[in-house]
Order: structure tokens, then sequence, then C-alpha cells
């Protein structure tokens, strides 16, 4: 045989192995399904011809060609543990807490995962041959579906890379995303079979059917995301474990994130069940885990989970209901969002008949069209969105959704954002975009103008009284009692309170404006940091992107806002009708204290104080503690322990005190 066959059949397996990967794990295939399929086609010849050359481990060799004759038990060689759950913020907070404690006060850095609502499995590589995969069973024993895994497109059966090590069992999650779920119940549908409910059920059947055949046919996928037995793994983390089975070829859990503490964590827990609508498969909740694996290692575990880690779950529902329309509204800042408008169905308690659709992309993505059935999910206190289509149960052609070139509430012509999937009308005194920002200008985290609320604002828009926020000032008695149901005294409890607003002070304000990207938070960072709105326009965008919490992309927005003309005039009109553009007290910190106007940073672990006490004492003596040392630091407090904060404060010249010096520092 030449050897030239081997090399070229060599060459195949790794082309084939590269574009698996391209097309399951990173969702950006380079090749046709056509082309694909030649590589494929000219494997099986070669392999055919010279069968002495097939190994395990070639693609060809995913699917057996025969059912195994039933699952056989398998002894796990570490135990899968369960994981503590908990439904609420507080009972996450006192966990951490808890954490802390029996770490007596170290730094601890945590890593937030996506819990992936699939089938856990633990993988088995020996030098780097796929040798075993196993269901978790009891968390001792489980079953071996080592012919199933085989088949999954994204699980290499060799790994990638020279450096192997000897012995790899890799934990993760086996999930079907629901646009598969989608593909396959329109096959079930054309068989005159049953449809299937949720991906999650499909998926703990598939991976135990005796056929790996029909297993294939499911496009069942995997995610890693923990450790079992391993030889020659060196990583010192849970991050660099991660980069590691990347490395070696494997499919990580995406947007995993770890942040240097706790109360950081738990704020990712809020952030991402509004986020969920851009997954393409199940999450039930997230799993907060230390990062570093000696401090695993000296928490070690209880009789069912590890203490290392908890799993923070939402509560989820699930409905099916008809789409009557799909509607697109203008928000704030001119975005223009398509609804779902449905037969109203119980989720949760309360009656739905409202979806947000959230984009185009998404509505091209999902197919959604107006008559469709629709599987629709509402996660914690999330606005429900629509899951997926059951084109199963689509009777007929329906037509497409057509995205509208012009603004439904102004006519002008809708702008895509460059790089972005949003859609906008640029007008900026669009009625809508006004009634909009008008609203949550008076809304309670905003100016609090308790009366102007929805169906007031309308009446104001509508009638052309207020067609800028500085109108809002401008109004009279003698306007306001002209409206529907606004007698002498509505008018004047209106008025009072929107003379009130003007005392509420510039981190309210700056939320109020309808910045993109500036919500509270921000809001308030930006207040303490410049103080007025006279120095932050003078600001310059890399000044404003230097500040901690920051950064460039909200930085360029704020900028951008306050140096165009709609947002000057925006500032002038409001400036002009008394409106306090100054931080408030508690905004500034006390002014007079002992770190008055200092910038500070802790690290490490400190004898007298916890760290919100350490921050309390900063704020209550007029400083403002943050999280990351940059060139505007003051002061860096080490304590013991002390890591990558202190060698920067070392490179930047940030001046460095210890506890002790800290106390002296705070009696003058």
């Amino acid at each position: 045989m030449p050897l030239k066959v081997a090399d070229e059949i060599a060459e195949l397996r790794e082309q084939i192995s590269y574009h698996d990967r391209k097309y399951y794990v990173e969702a950006a295939p380079e090749i046709t399904d056509r082309d694909y399929d030649r590589l494929i086609e000219r494997l099986r010849q070669l392999e055919a011809a010279h069968p002495e050359l097939v190994t395990p481990d070639s693609p060809t060799q995913r699917i057996g060609d025969a059912p195994v004759p039933e699952l056989r038990s398998v002894e796990h060689r570490l135990p899968m543990l369960s994981i503590e759950n908990t439904y609420g913020l507080d009972d996450l907070r006192k966990y951490g807490k808890r954490i802390e404690k029996l770490l007596d006060g170290e730094k601890v850095e945590w890593v937030v995962e996506l819990k992936i609502d699939g089938v856990a499995v633990s993988i088995l590589y020996e030098d780097g041959r796929l040798v075993r995969g196993a269901t978790r069973g009891d968390g001792q024993v489980g079953d071996d579906i080592t012919h199933n895994v085989r088949t999954l497109q994204d699980v290499p059966l060799r790994l990638k890379g020279k450096r192997v090590p000897p012995v790899l069992e890799v934990r993760g999650e086996i999930y079907m995303t629901n646009q598969d779920l989608v593909r396959l119940n329109e096959q079930q549908e054309e068989r005159g079979l049953a449809a299937y409910a949720n991906t999650r059920n499909v998926t703990a059947g598939s991976i135990r059917l005796l056929d790996p055949r029909i297993c294939a046919q499911r496009r069942l996928r995997l995610f890693c995301h923990g450790v079992g037995q391993v030889e020659g793994v060196e990583a010192p983390d849970h991050m660099n474990y991660l980069k590691e089975l990347g490395r070696l070829g494997l499919p990580i859990t995406p947007h995993v994130q770890c942040f240097e503490n706790f109360e950081l964590a738990v704020q990712r827990c809020q952030e991402i069940p509004g986020q969920l609508h851009e997954l393409d498969f199940e999450v039930d909740g997230l799993v907060l885990k230390v990062n570093n694996f000696d401090q695993r290692e000296r928490l070690g575990t209880t009789a069912k989970s590890p203490r290392w880690m908890i799993a923070y779950k939402f509560e989820k529902y699930e409905a099916t209901t008809r789409l009557n329309a799909i509607g697109v509204q203008v928000g704030k800042s001119g975005v223009v969002t398509p609804a779902a408008f449905l037969e109203p169905v119980q989720l949760a308690g309360t009656t739905v008949s409202r979806a947000s659709l959230h984009n185009a992309d998404e509505i091209e993505r999902k197919d959604v069209r107006a008559g469709d059935l629709v599987v629709v999910e509402k996660a914690g206190k999330i606005i429900p969105h629509i899951v997926r289509v059951e084109k199963h149960a689509r009777r007929g052609e329906l037509p497409k959704f057509h995205f509208p070139e012009n603004c439904p509430a102004c006519g002008t012509k809708l702008v895509k954002d460059e790089g972005g999937v949003y859609i906008r009308c640029p007008n900026l005194y669009c009625e809508a975009q006004v009634r909009e920002r008008l609203q949550y200008y008076a809304s309670r985290s905003a100016m609090d103008i308790e009366g102007l609320g929805e169906k007031l604002v309308d009446q104001l828009v509508r009638d052309k009284l207020v067609r800028s926020l500085g109108d809002l000032y401008r109004l009279n008695k003698d306007e306001l009692v002209k409206l529907e149901r606004m007698g002498n005294r509505s008018a004047e409890k209106l008025l009072a309170q929107i003379e009130l607003s003007k005392s509420r002070g510039l981190e309210r304000l700056l939320n109020a404006l309808s910045i993109r990207h500036v919500g509270a938070r921000v809001a308030t960072v930006l207040a303490e940091h410049f103080g007025d709105l006279d120095r932050m326009q003078q600001a310059s965008e890399e000044e404003i992107a230097e500040i901690p919490d920051v950064g460039p992309v909200i930085a360029k927005s704020v900028y951008d806002f306050l140096r165009s003309e709609f947002g000057r005039a925006m500032i002038d009109e409001l400036r002009a009708a008394g409106v306090n553009a100054q931080a408030t007290q508690s905004a500034r910190g006390q002014k007079d204290g002992p770190l008055a106007g200092m910038t500070i940073v802790v690290t490490g672990t400190l004898e007298h104080y916890s760290r919100d006490e350490i921050t309390e004492a900063i704020e209550a003596n007029g400083g403002r503690a943050t999280s990351s040392v940059s060139k505007n630091t003051d002061l860096l407090i080490a304590g013991e322990n002390a890591g990558s904060k202190l060698d920067k404060a070392q490179k930047l010249g940030v001046k460095v005190i210890d506890e002790a010096e800290f106390r002296k520092l705070l009696k003058g």
C-alpha cells in the first residue's frame, strides 16, 4: 500500500475533525454541508479499500453498525455528586458568607456558569482516546452510554494536540438545541408519530437508546464544565482547566465568567435571566464555583455535594399558545422592538398575552410567524419570551414577518446599528421616543415624579404640550386642567411634584436622560466621580473610560451624548428650568472626612474588617471604594496575601498602606 494513502486518510480525518469543531462548537462553519459530505465519502472509500487503516477514532466510526444488547452499569472512578440548590438571592449571599468564614476571610474568586438543562455525563479519555461515556446514575454507578456518546459530533474521538493527559475524565452535560427539537418534531409529524415536549426529555431518552444510529439522528451535543479523575492536567484553577479542555478540542460551557468577589458573581446572576432569549438551548439556573482548586480541596464535600459550589436556580414556566400577530414599538433610545401578541395563556399565576421578540434577527432565527403555535417561557420575574415555534403544527404557508423600513410613529427611515442587531429610528424628536423618554424620566428610579403616569404622558405628548424634557418644567395649571380627568387639585399636585424633581441630584438626572448604556448604577458612578455636570461635559472620552465600572463602550456613549447637539440642547433646557446638576451629598460622600476625594482600592485579607465593613469605613470618611486599580487610584490598602492588584499599584506608583496605617489615617 502506498504511503500517500495513509497520509491522505490522516489529512481527511484532521480536516473533518476541524470542520466538526467549527460547525458544532464554534457555530462558524467554513464549508457547505455538501463539501463536508464529500470529505466523509472520500474517507469511507479509502477506508473500505484499506480496512487495515480503520481506527476507532476515525470520523466514520462514530455510529456503530449494530445496537448494543443492553446498557451495562459502570462505577465512577470519582463520585458524581449533586449540587446544593438555592432559589433566592438572600440564601445565595448567606452561602457566600459561609464560604468566606470557612476560608478565614481569604480572597476567593468565583466562577459563574450556565446550568444547562440536559443530562449529566462523564466522559473518559485515556492517552487521548475516548474510551467510555457514562450517565451520572446515583452518583456512584451510572449507565455505560459510550456507543451513543461517540455519535455526538462535537465530542472528539481523539483529543487534539501532541500533549494529551494520560487520563482525563471530564464531566459535562449532554443537551439538544431548541431548533434541533423543532426539526425532530417536524420529522415526527411526517412519520405520524407524537411530538416531543421538550429538549431535556428527548436528550434523556436518546442517550440511553440501545441503537446508536437513532441517537445520531437526534443531533445531541455536549458542554464540558467539570473535573473527574485526571492525570497530567496541571491547571491551578477552573478557568485554566476550561482553557485546557478547549485546547484539547472539547466543547466547554459558553459565557463562563470569573469574578474577584462573591457580590460581583451575584450581580451576574441577576443579569443572566434577561439574556436567556439569546440562547438556543435550555438553562434552568446558574452554577457558582470557587475558582481555585487548592481552596476547593480545603473546603471539601458533604455526603451529597461539594461545599465549593452552589446552583442558583430560577423558576421556569412554559406554556403553549397561538401567536396572533407581530407588532413593533419604539423605545426611549429609538430602538424598534418587535413584540408577539398572543392568545392569552396562564403562566406562573398570571395571564400572558404578550411576549418580547427582542430583535429582527431573533424572529429570523426562530422563524416566528403570525398564526404559529409557540412555546412561551418565563424565567424568574423576567418578561416572557418565545422559546420556539411548534413548526410541526404549522398548517399551510404562513407569511414571514417583514420588519418595517420606516418608523411606525414618525415615518423616518430606520437604520440598523453598525455591527449590532438593533434597528432604530434616528429621529430623536419622534413622538414615540419623546413619550417613552418622558415616562422613564418620571419613573421612580429616575426623577420620581409622582402622578406623571402613562396615560397623562400620552395626553401631554399628543396635545403637543411636551415635546422635550424641558417642556415639562414649563407646564402651567391652565394648560393642565384642560386635560381629561385633570382637576385643579390634581394639576397643583402634579406641578408640585415636577418642582420637587428639580432637586433630585446629578445621579438621578444622568439616569433619567436615557443615555445609551447608562442605568442607575453607572449614573451613580459617574456622579460620584465628577460631582457636577459641568465637569462631565469638559471630560475627554478617555478620562470617562478610565473610571472603574465604566469602560470604553459606555464612555463613548456618554461623551457622544454630552457633545451632541441634541444632548447639549436638552441639558441647557433643564439647567434653565433650574434642575440641579450637582451630585447629592450621598453620591459625593462626606467631603470633609480624612479620605475626602480619594479613590481607594482594597486587596488581600484584613484582620479587623470584612470587605463590606472597610468599604463602609472608606465611604463614611469621604473616600470612594472601587474594585480595580488604575492611574486614578489614590491609595491601595494591602492586607495579607495581596495579589495582582498590589503589583499593578506598585507599577503605577499608587501609594500602598497596610491596615494599621489605614486605621491611623481615619483617626487623623
